[in-house]
């Protein structure tokens, strides 16, 4: 279990004989503090360090000033077998909590001799987590992320979640300007990184493609070399490819190209049921279906295959796996009192994930409506990735709904591409996409929902979705 005399230890290389203070949970929302837990206070967390304490928090990881009733142990200098540790609840100071957050869990990372899978790339990462992490709990005890704990607080607030049994962590790593998953690298140290695809996302923050590109390669740079690490690398993704050439692990390419270690063809669709495919690795070939939404998701399917077989599973304990899954992955089909079925995938939206979405639409039989938002963060890249989904929501959709401003280039591109006037309306409030769609919905209708998270487009599903 963690203790006070870890933290200890992690700030000042010194391990006192006496802090045997317990951490049941380390959190940095008051609102989550349990008995025994440790509330990291953040920026205006400080604020907060008295209600974490109402709710059984032991200790207050500190570096402003605090209430002056507040009891306080100063890490700021030096602690010494004669320095007096206060009765709890109280508050640990130190120079930079986030900083001591993340030395804490790269300390207690090490106390275990555990598998690490870091995971990262511009769409995909979170389902290939999810998907990882289960199919690996067939035989190993696995640490995942919760939820989109992915960066430099959410990833260590996960490996503070360690204990007694943990082989494996399959981490997912976030990305918004170069150096960060080195950062992460650096606290996790994984053996075995995983790229999923190069695209435009966080390019306002990030630059251009190839800035993306770099920053993720810092994923492969870190892994240790072969035959410890293991570079599991998309062979379709010509931002990837050239990886190979910058780690020491072993790579291991996966596609749809037979260039590639493990590689698909024959995939075909199945709708909302999943998709049917064969495999190919090492002269051997396997037909199996997965329950993944998508074409698109039989990248997802061979990441996750691959994982298995660098962890030394076997195929047919993979495919059993796979067959199993029951992750919830980011795309919920739901119906509409008029029968029509809506596909929520309003987590977020890139160009990338939008055109895999509407190719999902076209999929599917009945009238096909396209509910669009904008996408963010898209940098140089924003007037094109917008034109380039109205080019294929033209292509698809009989009717398309465009939400918020970003989104109008979306309405014009499809226009220009062909799609009618008449089957292209535009709409800058929520209520006034629900009650368009309301006045047309019918039996059979399917209606794709998406864009990105800022713009709550959940709402929009919330209000036409029926109870099963």
């Amino acid at each position: 279990m963690l203790t006070l005399a870890d933290l200890i230890q992690s700030e000042q290389g010194f391990r006192p004989d006496r802090a045997s203070l317990g951490i049941s949970e380390v959190v940095v929302d008051s609102r989550q503090a349990i008995p025994a837990s440790m509330f990291v206070a953040i920026a205006s967390g400080h604020s907060f360090v008295k209600a974490a304490f109402d709710r059984g928090a032991h200790l207050a990881l500190i570096q402003d000033k605090v209430d002056d009733d507040i009891r306080v142990l100063d890490l700021t200098v030096p602690f010494t077998q004669s320095s007096v540790i206060p009765s709890a609840p109280f508050a640990v100071r130190v120079k930079d909590s986030t900083a001591s957050l993340q030395k804490l869990a790269a300390f207690w990372r090490q106390k275990f001799d555990l598998k690490v899978i870091g995971i990262t790339g511009s769409v995909g990462k979170s389902t290939t987590k999810e998907l990882v992490a289960e199919v690996l709990s067939h035989r190993f005890k696995t640490l995942k992320n919760i939820g989109n704990y992915n960066n430099e607080v959410g990833l260590p607030l996960t490996l503070l979640r360690l204990g007694k049994g943990y082989e494996c962590a399959v981490l997912e790593m976030g990305f918004f300007v170069p150096g960060e998953i080195k950062q992460l690298c650096d606290i996790a140290l994984p053996q075995v990184g995983i790229l999923t695809n190069i695209g435009t996302v966080h390019a306002e923050r990030a630059g251009s493609q190839a800035e993306i590109a770099r920053g993720k390669s810092e994923l492969v740079q870190a892994l240790p070399a072969d035959p410890e690490g293991t570079a599991i690398l998309n062979i379709d993704d010509p931002w990837i490819v050239p990886m190979a050439s910058q780690t020491k692990a072993r790579v291991f390419f996966y596609g749809i190209d037979p260039k590639a270690e493990l590689w698909a063809d024959d995939i075909i669709s199945q709708g909302l049921n999943g998709i049917h495919f064969t495999l190919h690795y090492h002269g051997q070939s396997y037909s199996m279906q997965a329950p993944v939404i998508g074409r698109h998701s039989i990248h997802t399917v061979l990441r996750t295959v691959a994982a298995g077989l660098v962890e030394g599973m076997q195929m047919p304990e993979i495919i059993h796996a796979l067959q199993q899954a029951s992750s919830q992955l980011r795309l919920v089909a739901v119906h509409t009192r008029q029968g029509a079925l809506l596909l929520d995938d309003t987590y977020n939206a890139s160009p990338e994930s939008t055109l895999a979405a509407l190719n999902l639409l076209n999929d599917l039989p009945g009238r096909k409506i396209a509910v669009l938002g904008g996408m963010y963060e898209l940098g140089m890249y924003e007037k094109s990735g917008h034109e380039m989904i109205g080019i294929r929501a033209a292509e698809v959709a009989d009717q398309l709904i465009t939400f918020g401003e970003h989104a109008r280039m979306i309405s014009a591109s499809a226009i220009q591409a062909g799609l009618a006037s008449s089957a292209v309306t535009s709409f800058d409030e929520v209520d006034e996409v629900v009650d368009a769609l309301q006045s047309i919905l019918k039996q059979g209708d399917i209606v794709l929902v998406k864009g990105s998270h800022g713009l709550r487009m959940d709402r929009i599903v919330q209000a036409l979705e029926v109870e099963a």
